[in-house]
């Protein structure tokens, strides 16, 4: 089933995100994680795609199997600033054969290396230039995007954000997942700042439970989030604790899709990292609120 048409139900949502594993060896180890998470019935899944394509075979892997063992919707990364225009189509040409309906299209995060090199010579600089070649390959794809509610680290501004992520979606984009956010209000500004710049497309917030203290650096270093202070007094109170900080951080997370629902949004993007237990105590905490509807 195509996002958009999940995304088109009235009903309260939630949906999770995994990653591939990284080598042959603890393949078996992620898709048990994955199994777990898709027993408990998410609005769809997504799977990450490692830099450089390196797990582009595992991403297809999980995405199959959780759509045909679980019949789950899944939605399948790709990314392209290291990849040429051939390995591109033929990744595309894989998705297609594997019968993935859903991909979202992204640059992708800079190596060093690619940071340091001359970007002229790159087939791909932006995921616009991925999105339209998605369109453009005969595919029947559902295409989401990503956007930063507190501006892409690379843009001048977030005006200028806008203007790139309008012209990302005018391509072909017909859903949007945010960076995790900490803060609700970032997110609600940034949406009406996007509905005033003309974007109608349904856009997912991406929630993230930090449920240990070292993902709060990790998580600042990726996204450049802001930390509110109430949850910055919540890492310096438990971070010592791993069980405290597990069950605040699952507390916190919930506590912001509850916020999210109530002041309607309907379908909500966690980045579950394939913690089953993390998934399911959310689903738990939510139970009423999802099921009653």
């Amino acid at each position: 089933m195509k996002i958009t048409e999940i995304l088109k139900q009235d009903r309260l949502g939630l949906s999770f995100e995994v990653f591939p594993p990284k080598t042959d060896s603890k393949f078996e180890s992620v898709k048990a994680a994955t199994e777990k998470i898709a027993a408990l019935k998410p609005s769809f899944m997504s799977v990450t795609y490692g830099a450089g394509g390196g797990t582009s075979k595992y991403t297809l892997d999980i995405a199959k199997n959780l759509e045909k063992e679980y019949n789950t919707p899944m939605l399948a990364h790709l990314t392209c600033v290291s990849s040429n225009k051939e390995t591109v189509k033929a990744r595309i040409a894989d998705m297609k054969a594997a019968g993935i309906e859903n991909v979202m299209a992204l640059r992708g995060d800079l190596t060093p290396e690619l940071e340091n090199s001359d970007r002229s010579t790159w087939d791909y600089r932006h995921a616009v230039e991925l999105v339209r070649d998605l369109k453009n390959s005969g595919a029947d794809f559902c295409i989401g995007g990503a956007c930063y509610p507190e501006v892409h680290p690379e843009s001048v501004n977030q005006r200028e954000d806008i203007k790139y992520l309008k012209e990302k979606v005018d391509a072909g984009c017909e859903f949007l997942t945010t960076q995790m956010v900490f803060d609700n209000d970032l997110f609600f500004n940034f949406l009406y700042k996007i509905r005033e710049a003309g974007i109608t497309v349904p856009v997912l917030p991406g929630i993230m439970p930090i449920t240990n203290a070292n993902q709060v650096d990790r998580a600042i270093k990726l996204s450049g989030s802001f930390m509110p202070r109430r949850f910055k007094s919540l890492v310096d109170k438990f971070g010592d604790d791993p069980e405290a900080m597990k069950q605040a951080g699952i507390a916190y997370a919930t506590d912001q899709i509850i916020d999210l629902y109530a002041n309607g949004i309907k379908a909500v993007h966690v980045y579950s990292m394939n913690k089953p237990d993390v998934a399911e105590s959310i689903l738990n905490n939510l139970s009423n609120i999802i099921g009653k509807q």
